[in-house]
């Protein structure tokens, strides 16, 4: 295995770390809207994410930065070519994080209201936005000479994209109901997993007409009919499970098999792309792979030896945070600001 190939693979599980976790960190704030009854409920679903979502987000940060080092041409082309979508995820993620801090900095009902607001607005907009990037990435974008992509507004807003996103905003959201079992207490869980049981059917829907769209819209599965066979299996075994285990109100094993259900489109995709990381709607001849968008060996070297240095301190750290913040939320030991 060469060294670009080694980082695109660390890339692609830096993004499937990042949807796991911070997915269900946009569940848990869309999920303030409609299952909070109530102030005192919206307070303590926020608080439920409160110890990781920032820590969640720097796996965005660092698959960028990844990119940025290890595919420099990578990170040129889709970073301006998706100008747009990529400015209003920032934005949205930058005001739910105001958000988190500043909701409880007044007692005026309508601050709160407006934060509130922000909170919900800023977890729905990033999955629906990458689910329509991602979407687009892998149906083919217009991209030319010197690696440029000049993309129209209907090579990213399309059926495909649109229904993509709507997808990736469903299973965020059913993550983190389900992340809602495990985190709450009395009848704040027990809504939670009954919202999660009537999601999880209709989510599983949205995959499976997503994965028959991709095969006939997308090159992806050319010669890899076992890889589309396969994920759509582990995909439908997984929903399955989720559901048994909801039922059950074995919330562990639950939250488990909804984190496999949002792991396996990731996985799809990167797997599916390789060698290539972006495909060009112009020919073959013009997408980017592994070899002609990666930087000069030198660099992935160095870039290799930092990471194994660091990555386990950064591993241990976010799990050593997990740890210590594993107890249940409720209503009775919070207090509320």
């Amino acid at each position: 295995m060469s060294l670009h190939d080694l980082w695109f693979g660390l890339i692609a599980v830096l993004f499937a770390g990042f949807f796991f976790l911070e997915g269900f960190d946009f569940g848990v704030g869309m999920s303030t809207r409609w299952l909070a009854k109530g102030n005192m409920e919206r307070r303590v679903l926020i608080n439920t994410i409160g110890p990781f979502w920032d820590a969640n987000e720097v796996w965005l940060i660092t698959a960028a930065g990844a990119m940025f080092a290890a595919f420099p041409h990578w990170y040129s082309t889709m970073f301006s070519g998706y100008y747009v979508p990529l400015t209003l995820i920032l934005l949205a993620l930058i005001g739910r994080a105001c958000a988190f801090e500043f909701r409880g900095k007044s007692e005026s009902e309508r601050w709160r209201r407006g934060w509130d607001m922000a909170i919900f607005a800023g977890s729905l907009a990033p999955p629906f936005l990458f689910g329509m990037l991602f979407a687009s990435l892998a149906k083919g974008v217009p991209i030319g000479d010197n690696m440029n992509m000049r993309a129209a507004f209907g090579d990213w807003v399309n059926g495909f994209t649109l229904w993509s996103g709507l997808t990736v905003t469903g299973l965020c959201l059913l993550h983190g109901l389900a992340f809602l079992t495990l985190r709450t207490t009395g009848e704040l869980r027990e809504r939670a997993r009954k919202k999660a049981l009537k999601t999880l059917p209709w989510v599983a829907l949205m995959l499976a007409v997503l994965a028959g769209w991709a095969l006939a819209a997308t090159d992806l599965f050319e010669g890899r009919m076992p890889l589309w066979a396969m994920s759509g299996t582990v995909g439908l075994i997984a929903a399955g499970l989720a559901g048994y285990f909801l039922y059950r109100k074995k919330e562990g094993w639950a939250f488990a098999m909804t984190g496999l259900m949002v792991l396996v489109p990731v996985a799809t995709l990167f797997t599916s792309l390789f060698p290539r990381v972006m495909i060009s709607s112009f020919g073959s001849a013009y997408d980017l792979t592994v070899s002609n968008a990666s930087s000069s060996p030198y660099t992935l070297k160095a870039m290799t030896i930092v990471a194994a240095v660091l990555l386990p301190f950064v591993l241990g750290y976010q799990a050593w945070s997990y740890y210590v913040f594993r107890k249940r939320v409720s209503a009775r030991d919070h207090l509320e600001y």
